[in-house]
C-alpha cells in the first residue's frame, strides 16, 4: 500500500510518497521549484542533496532533479532575442526558482502520485514573454518514478522551449559505463567531439559532455558503489543527455534535454508550442 505524509522541514513544506514496507519513496519541495529532493527504488536513496542549499531560498538547489523550463543550460551573456527586443533569463529557465502549487494527490495499492502546477505571472514574462501553465504529475511505483509533463502555451503566439531535467545521482565515481546508442560526445572542456569508447570519465572535468546522436531514447549507468543499475527514458522531445559533476561533491548528472544549451540565441531545433496546445510528454527513472 502507497501512503503521502506531509511535513514541515525548516521553511519548506515536503511531500513524501512511499509504499508500506519503504523499499520505494519520492519526496517533493513544491515551494522550491517543485523540486524532487529524494528518490529511493530497491530500499536505497538514488539522489545527492546538498540540504544548505535546499534550506536558503537566496540559493540555488544542488541536487535532487530540478526541473529546467523554458530552457536548458546557459544564454550567451544571459540574454536573448525575441521579435526585436532583448530579454535576460537565469540558466535553466524560471521554472526552478518559483513556488508550484500541489493540484492532486492520490495513493492506492499499486501507486502514489502528485500533481504540480506553475503559470507564467509578471515576473515570469519579463523574462519570457509568453503565458504559460506547466503540470507535472510524479507517479512512484514499485518499477520507478515517471514525470508526466504538461507544457501548454496560453498565448496567442507560437511558444517556444527547450525543456529538461537535472537529476543529481550519489555516487563517488565520476569514471562510469554509460549504455546508450548514442556514438559521439561534445567535451565542453575543449570543445571538441569525439567518439564514445568505452566509460566517459568526468573526474576532475570542469565543464560537461553532451551526447549527441543517440536514436533510442534511453540510456543506462551503474552506480558502482552501491551496485545499482540506473536506467532512464525520456520522450523524443528530448535529444540529448548532458553528463556534468562537480570536483569534491558525490554525484554525476545525468540530464535530458530538448535541445543544445543557448538554443534561444542560436533558434535551431526550438521546440515549438503553437497558441492554445499543449505538449505532453514523459520521463521515467527505474533501478536494478
Amino acid at each position: 500500500m502507497y501512503q503521502i505524509y506531509t511535513r514541515q522541514e525548516n521553511k519548506n513544506k515536503v511531500y513524501e510518497l512511499a509504499n508500506s514496507d519503504y523499499s520505494s519513496w519520492l519526496k517533493v519541495v513544491p515551494e522550491r521549484g517543485g523540486i524532487i529532493t529524494g528518490l529511493g527504488l530497491l530500499g536505497e536513496e538514488l539522489l545527492f542533496l546538498n540540504k544548505e542549499t535546499l534550506d536558503n531560498p537566496e540559493k540555488n538547489i544542488r541536487g535532487g532533479i530540478p526541473i529546467l523550463f523554458p530552457i536548458s543550460g546557459q544564454l550567451e551573456d544571459g540574454k536573448y532575442e525575441w521579435n526585436g527586443t532583448v530579454y535576460h533569463m537565469k540558466n535553466h529557465g524560471v521554472a526552478r526558482n518559483l513556488p508550484w502549487e500541489v493540484i492532486e494527490t492520490s495513493a492506492d495499492a499499486s501507486q502514489a502520485s502528485i500533481s504540480l502546477c506553475l503559470k507564467s505571472n509578471a515576473e515570469t514574462i519579463k523574462s519570457f514573454p509568453f503565458e504559460f501553465e506547466l503540470i507535472f504529475t510524479y507517479v512512484l511505483t514499485e518499477e520507478g518514478l515517471t514525470i508526466k509533463q504538461e507544457y501548454r502555451n496560453n498565448s496567442d503566439t507560437a511558444m517556444p522551449i527547450y525543456a529538461g531535467f537535472h537529476p543529481y545521482f550519489k555516487t563517488a565515481s565520476k569514471n562510469l559505463l554509460y549504455q546508450t546508442d548514442a556514438t559521439s560526445y561534445v567535451d565542453y572542456n575543449d570543445m571538441e567531439r569525439k567518439e564514445i569508447n568505452g566509460s566517459l570519465d568526468l573526474t576532475d572535468k570542469k565543464e560537461s559532455f553532451i551526447l549527441m546522436d543517440a536514436q533510442e531514447r534511453e540510456i543506462s549507468f551503474e552506480l558502482h558503489d552501491r551496485k545499482k543499475t540506473i536506467t532512464l527514458t525520456y520522450g523524443d522531445e528530448f535529444k540529448y543527455v548532458v553528463i556534468w559533476q562537480e570536483n569534491n561533491q558525490e554525484f554525476v548528472c545525468v540530464e535530458p534535454w530538448m535541445a543544445m544549451t543557448n538554443e534561444l540565441n542560436r533558434k535551431e531545433e526550438l521546440v515549438m508550442i503553437q497558441p492554445g496546445e499543449i505538449l505532453t510528454t514523459a520521463m521515467g527513472i527505474s533501478a536494478r
